[in-house]
């Protein structure tokens, strides 16, 4: 009977969420565009979400910088973090190549290109950079918009806090109280999960169900059965080399929840509160999570690197040429890793890594919008990969900074708490 209580504990939530997501996809499909009369129900929960997610990324990242034994944990926790994100982004771009190697899905595809999308203000790669890391004024740091910016900044309070020694330990006491209130009010606004985003599902299948069908439907064919075989078996087994056969049920056992808010509001930043629910059930240790998984809502991206590797591939396709050479698979193996890792960090990324793959290969610039549409087709899964990602490289993390028993170390801290919470 425990065993039981405690497998349903751990399921219960990720269930209902995912009930609410198909219950409302089965609603879109049925009322069709009259379902949007239900979108404001799931635009709550995604609003709520997004303002939750600023003050929650700066005290989750600062607490954990200010609250580091030494500088050289950070740089090892950061080092780690660099490695895992660039591994695993070569890893999924291999797989699509692969896929596209093997089924030859994309040969003798065509599609319109007349129309053309809207000429876009070039930037410098200096004023890329500075846009990416930095922001005018400290009033545009408070905002989703420049997320990257706010990493650095929290990194920097966590790290100066830190630095002052006693003089900071006041502060760094609010750090780790605004991230505790942070981390409830989480739990608070998932109760309104099922809903929300069954609501939003329903509006969301109702008013493009349509548009699912039609000349990119290859892509379509292409991008979600490789998506889902990454999800099941890379996760699968990344989670079996950070934690081994327990590392693999504790990831699955807490992923479906994140996976399933990812999908929902197709954002790896709005995901965040719930990947660090996850993390922190899997065992993940408090300073590995709190710094992995916000700075991997905005620079790791491995569905990000299927979906280039695909819109790289459709325009090999429309414009006869052959990207299986060693010159252009080299090419799109880069070109994905700087649009997973770096362009997403940068405001109008999506459409800049878009314009690199055009620019590099030197295809027509009417060859944009139809990259364009591509990425719109496979967004949703493209995201819950991004997204569930990003605790599983926390795992990873975790047991390259702490070792083999970090589980082990971790889950008896947690036993401890929660015995002092039943008391």
């Amino acid at each position: 009977m425990t065993a039981q209580s405690g497998g349903w504990k751990n399921y219960r939530f990720p269930i209902l969420i995912l009930t609410g997501v198909v219950v409302g996809a089965i609603v879109g499909l049925i009322l069709g565009e009259s379902a949007t009369v239900l979108k404001p129900f799931g635009t709550v929960f995604i609003n709520m979400m997004f303002t939750l997610v600023v003050p929650m990324v700066f005290f989750s990242i600062a607490s954990a910088v200010a609250n580091m034994n030494s500088a050289t944990r950070l740089g090892r926790i950061m080092g780690s973090m660099m490695a895992v994100f660039i591994a695993t982004g070569i890893v999924a771009s291999s797989v699509m190549l692969l896929a596209l190697g093997i089924f030859r899905p994309l040969d003798n595809v065509q599609v319109n290109m007349d129309e053309l999308p809207e000429e876009q203000e070039e930037l410098s790669i200096g004023d890329q950079i500075v846009g990416a890391f930095t922001v005018e004024d400290f009033s545009d740091v408070i905002s989703t918009e420049h997320m990257l910016p706010l990493i650095v900044f929290a990194v920097l309070i966590g790290l100066s806090a830190n630095l002052v020694k006693e003089k900071g330990a006041v502060f760094r006491s609010f750090l780790d109280s605004g991230n505790e209130v942070f981390m409830k009010m989480t739990g608070l606004v998932m109760y309104y999960a099922p809903i929300g985003l069954g609501a939003y599902f329903a509006a969301l299948i109702g008013e493009l169900g349509s548009q699912l069908v039609g000349g990119y439907v290859r892509a379509f064919a292409v991008y979600y059965p490789v998506a889902i075989v990454y999800f099941f078996a890379a996760f699968t087994l990344y989670s079996w080399l950070a934690g081994g056969v327990g590392g693999m049920r504790r990831m699955w056992a807490n992923i479906l929840a994140p996976a399933a808010v990812s999908l929902g509001t197709g954002s790896s930043v709005a995901t965040i509160p719930s990947n660090l629910r996850a993390a922190k059930r899997i065992g993940v240790p408090d300073d590995i999570r709190e710094t992995i998984i916000p700075i991997g809502a905005t620079i790791h991206m491995e569905g990000s690197c299927l979906s280039a590797i695909l819109k790289i591939a459709f325009l090999f396709a429309v414009f006869e040429r052959d990207i299986f050479t060693p010159q252009a698979l080299a090419i799109a193996v880069l070109i994905a890793l700087l649009s997973g890792m770096v362009m997403s960090g940068i405001p109008s990324g999506g459409f800049l890594g878009e314009l690199m793959i055009v620019s590099m290969y030197g295809f027509p610039p009417a060859a944009l919008p139809i990259i364009s549409v591509i990425g719109t087709v496979v967004d949703p899964p493209a995201t819950t990969i991004n997204a569930a990602g990003d605790t599983v490289s926390s795992m990873m993390v975790a047991r390259v900074v702490d070792g083999k028993d970090w589980m082990k170390k971790e889950a008896q801290a947690s036993d401890g708490a929660d015995l002092g919470e039943s008391a």
